[in-house]
């Protein structure tokens, strides 16, 4: 019986950092127009550099792990999946709640919201976990628990530039983007826009930062619990 496999998600990642990457320069076409962005075209720069960071970290990570070092990011890639679905339901979520004008103005989604939160980063965390078990390494724990945070970002940047491109009608007028930059204010949608783009960078910068944190915290528990 040959050796059990140990997906890390790898393929699946590049390739889902390439869809967010088209969907993106989709949506703000004509790219000329990006730099009108408020910023020097920053909102729209932004994600598209961070995406492209994304590809260069998975080729490097993943270039000839050793086998605890693959077993760790495998455990990391599954609960970064189940952790993926849950930010997307975080996400999708008030315009879930929208349709039910009963519940929309109580504080029943935003409980729900923080909920859906703090179960992704436990699952951040136990990946921190796994991983130190995995090699007695703090450092591949922290390491674990980054690889399941950038699974569940780039799941939830896909989501949000998704909502993005089918919600929120197309590129404003380059004078509109400059009246939202000098007054922060303007069309409807150009406001929606631009939160949209802030909130996939968001996820995508944020996330491995809270995932390195949760993970090195919860090896650092642990290890201190087994002890």
């Amino acid at each position: 019986m040959g050796p059990r496999l140990l997906p890390t998600l790898r393929i699946f990642m590049i390739l889902l950092a390439v869809v967010n990457l088209v969907i993106l320069g989709v949506r703000l076409w004509p790219w000329e127009q990006v730099l009108s962005l408020p910023g020097n075209g920053t909102p729209g720069i932004d994600p598209a550099v961070t995406l492209l960071g994304y590809i260069g970290l998975v080729f490097w990570i993943t270039n000839k792990p050793s086998e605890p070092v693959k077993r760790s990011l495998s455990t990391g890639a599954m609960l970064g999946l189940l952790g993926g679905f849950l930010l997307v339901v975080h996400i999708l979520l008030p315009t879930m709640f929208a349709a039910r004008p009963a519940y929309a103005n109580t504080i029943l989604p935003k409980l729900v919201q923080v909920g859906l939160l703090t179960g992704t980063g436990i699952l951040w965390g136990i990946a921190g976990l796994r991983g130190l078990r995995a090699t007695g390494s703090f450092g591949i724990g922290t390491l674990s628990g980054v690889w399941s945070a950038m699974v569940s970002c780039l799941m939830a940047a896909a989501a949000v530039l998704i909502e993005m491109s089918l919600t929120i009608p197309p590129p404003m007028t380059q004078d509109s983007w400059m009246q939202y930059e000098a007054q922060f204010i303007g069309p409807e949608t150009t406001q929606a826009l631009f939160v949209s783009l802030n909130w996939a960078t968001g996820f995508l910068l944020v996330g491995p930062l809270v995932g390195a944190a949760l993970g090195f915290i919860f090896a650092i528990f642990g290890n201190f619990k087994k002890g």
